[in-house]
């Protein structure tokens, strides 16, 4: 054999060389794959801030302003005609929110803006304690059942049997006006603060925090965009109510409990601003921008031989279906016909796994939440 006519050295170098390659193959068997993502992440961040979230939050507070004014005039002179004339400026403004309650990051996440505007169910004992007393502090987290929307929803719908026993307690009781008067006070000091961020200095901070890390904007707030679709649409709009986590459903656990018949309205809304955040939709209608729609489709993810982008729209388009199926009134659905509540968390549920699966794996975001229900 051709080694038995080499010297031990030559053989020793033979060998090793043989070891080096060996060691240098298996390196590079196992290292990570070099990224070829180039996608352009400041460009969607900037879509993000510029086109969707400031303007979603400035109509917000313009209709907290409208809800302010209603407040002020019921209570300056009140009226049947006043009180319904701050019913629908409540019910405007919690439209409204729905577009902003996703984007719980820079302001809205230190301040806890979703925990204290809709916690629903809103406590009634709590709430009529508070009237009683005089006394409360809305600043503590052991609060947040007792303000926001769901709150003001009870004491303009079911303070009282009807609209004219309502507008008596209303006349009567100077501690309900001043809790009125506190509540939606403070939904406007709240979300007026967060606009302000935003038109401050932490615009420029969000679209430049543009790279990959866990702590880069893009993967915050694709967090906090999966934790709001799982969480608040998914379960807290549809599955709570309908008791799929509970065998039982929870009629009372629907989104105004009290005015009932505007609990779709609240949903849809809801699930439009979701579709559209994906999309990249500006919040005004008129264009898109990068989106995770286009970050998708600029990887090219393919999901069971499908483009992941197109599967999630259809989705989507499904999911929409399926609840315009569904009545005005959430109470009455989950009582009479809950099956088509379960039938649209179903379809969402569907969506739950190609967003927090197959989208986070496609975009290399890991998730940064703990799931207590399970997907």
């Amino acid at each position: 054999m051709i080694i038995h006519h080499l010297n031990t050295k030559t053989t020793s170098i033979i060998l090793s060389m043989a070891m080096i390659f060996f060691i240098v193959a298996c390196s590079t068997e196992n290292e990570p794959k070099a990224s070829t993502d180039n996608f352009d992440r400041q460009a969607m961040l900037v879509n993000w801030a510029d086109n969707i979230i400031i303007p979603a939050y400035d109509n917000y507070v313009g209709k907290l302003t409208d809800l302010t004014n209603a407040k002020n005039d019921f209570i300056a002179n009140r009226t049947l005609s006043n009180l319904e004339a701050l019913k629908i400026a409540w019910l405007e403004a919690y439209i409204a929110w729905q577009s902003v309650s996703m984007f719980e990051i820079g302001k809205a996440e230190e301040l806890s803006l979703r925990d204290f505007t809709n916690v629903f169910p809103t406590s009634k004992t709590a709430i009529e304690e508070h009237v009683n007393s005089g006394t409360y502090d809305l600043t503590l987290p052991s609060s947040r059942n007792q303000q926001g929307f769901p709150a003001i929803d009870y004491l303009l719908h079911g303070a009282a049997e009807n609209q004219e026993m309502i507008l008596e307690r209303f006349e009567t009781e100077e501690n309900l006006r001043n809790y009125l008067n506190d509540l939606i006070n403070r939904l406007a000091d709240l979300s007026t603060a967060v606009l302000q961020d935003w038109e401050g200095g932490y615009r420029d901070e969000f679209v430049n925090n543009d790279g990959s890390t866990a702590s880069s904007s893009v993967n915050k707030l694709v967090n906090d965009y999966m934790f709001y679709y799982e969480r608040t649409l998914r379960a807290g709009k549809i599955g709570i109510p309908a008791g799929v986590f509970s065998n039982t459903p929870l009629s009372d656990r629907v989104e105004a409990f009290y005015r009932r018949d505007v609990s779709k309205t609240l949903f849809m809304a809801s699930l439009n601003a979701t579709i559209d955040f994906f999309n990249g939709q500006y919040y005004n209608g008129n264009g898109q921008g990068e989106s995770l729609k286009s970050y998708l489709d600029f990887l090219n993810s393919i999901t069971d031989g499908s483009d992941l982008s197109g599967l999630i729209n259809d989705q989507f388009a499904k999911s929409k279906a399926k609840a315009e199926n569904l009545g005005e009134n959430f109470y009455t659905e989950v009582e009479n016909n809950n099956a088509q509540m379960l039938q649209t968390y179903d379809e969402l549920q569907a969506n739950t796994i190609l967003l927090k699966v197959d989208m986070f794996q496609a975009l290399n975001i890991r998730v940064d939440y703990v799931d207590a229900d399970g997907d």
